[in-house]
């Protein structure tokens, strides 16, 4: 068990963050191929630095040779995104950035073990391990660091892209650290933000002025005291952002997508991998099942693991901790797991209803914690497992 008094920290970045912009870009160009073909295998990537913006990986379509048909919307697929986020800087612009793309196809060698045959399950895309993680100490059932950083960065977006502080720039990065007592969250030691501002004569001063009211607005009340410590923009100025002033690329904030370090993370990123591959729906599946694991009531706290192997339609193995806040014992868990979800990944994607596009808006701000969608979006947030796990136990 972990004790129950310390102080915890956990990090997020924003959607104009160099390497989230590249999972923005990635996650589009997936969603534009399940948008035409459900059962699409993609694989894209993006690099980014100033003026320019580099798009590779594989695509797999049931007919190769509509392939070349749509790869004329990449260009403004990537645009689009750049210039949601805010980007118009001399040096990155959405208008005026050069945009490379080298997507191809599919190996037929990684193809064939995930391809369904008439006589077998699908394989899994890769062989790899994932974890799923949910607590009692928020609402959304998520640690309370990174699910506060990730409402701080969100808010002040909103307020940047309305029109309400346009001083501030895209480019951002929050920092909670937790004070934990008796196992809960009480308060924040300290608070580290820093974010991009349009006019280059502001001090950080003057960034905390603007920023401070929003950021008391999104944390819980009594969580920031007079020895709370500040540190906005604590270098000075940060006027050139984006991938101008710091090069990007897809799946580097893995911490940040998940638990931001509170829980175990799989091998793999999420960002530009349709949900064949395992190291994002099983990841997503192994959230659902703890998430329902701790609203039943069987835990205060849950992590699961599951692990796959190229090729191979059924998890290796299942492995579920409650740290001790369990009701139930870990290994009746498990085996109610096992029960209740068709845990092989055409499985997954059909429980969860994975195959559509919506995979851009999970970009930035988490991939978990959020809430479930009209759409299918967010799909693994839901809780409607509880009823079969308390049955199955």
């Amino acid at each position: 068990m972990t004790r129950p008094n310390y102080t915890f920290t956990s990090e997020s970045v924003s959607e104009g963050h160099p390497d989230k912009l590249c999972d923005r870009i990635s996650d589009a160009v997936l969603d534009a191929f399940l948008s035409e073909e459900p059962e699409a295998r993609v694989a894209a990537e993006t690099f980014a630095t100033t003026n320019r913006v580099v798009i590779g990986g594989e695509v797999g379509l049931s007919d190769q040779s509509k392939l070349k048909d749509y790869m004329g919307r990449i260009d403004q697929i990537a645009r689009d995104c750049v210039k949601d986020i805010g980007y118009e800087q001399d040096k990155f612009h959405w208008n005026t950035i050069e945009v490379t793309n080298l997507l191809h196809e599919q190996s037929a060698h990684i193809a064939q073990g995930v391809d369904a045959a008439a006589d077998k399950d699908e394989g899994a895309g890769d062989q790899g391990i994932m974890f799923g993680y949910a607590t009692t100490e928020t609402e959304e059932l998520m640690p309370a660091p990174i699910q506060y950083s990730h409402a701080i960065l969100r808010r002040l977006a909103e307020v940047r892209k309305n029109g309400t502080k346009p001083a501030l720039g895209p480019d951002a990065k929050s920092q909670l650290s937790v004070i934990y007592r008796d196992g809960k969250p009480v308060g924040i030691s300290s608070i580290v933000l820093s974010t991009q501002h349009l006019d280059p004569n502001l001090e950080s001063s003057d960034i905390r002025a603007i920023v401070e009211p929003y950021i008391l607005e999104v944390l819980p009340e009594g969580w920031i005291t007079p020895d709370t410590a500040w540190h906005v923009n604590p270098t000075g100025k940060f006027v050139i952002g984006g991938p101008d002033g710091d090069a990007g690329l897809t799946g580097r904030k893995i911490i940040v997508d998940t638990y931001g370090g509170a829980a175990p993370h799989g091998g793999g990123a999420f960002s530009g991998k349709d949900p064949t591959k395992v190291d994002r729906s099983a990841a997503y599946a192994s959230r659902y099942l703890a998430k329902n694991i701790v609203a039943s009531g069987m835990a205060d706290k849950c992590t699961v693991q599951l692990s796959y192997a190229i090729g191979v339609s059924k998890p290796l193995s299942i492995y579920c901790d409650t740290f001790g806040t369990g009701q139930v014992d870990d290994a009746m868990i498990e085996k109610a797991i096992d029960s209740v979800m068709d845990l092989t990944p055409r499985g997954i994607r059909s429980h969860l209803g994975l195959n559509k596009p919506i995979y851009e808006r999970t970009a930035a701000y988490g991939h978990f914690g959020r809430a479930p969608e009209a759409d299918g979006g967010f799909s693994w947030e839901k809780t409607d497992l509880v009823d079969g796990l308390k049955t199955a136990v």
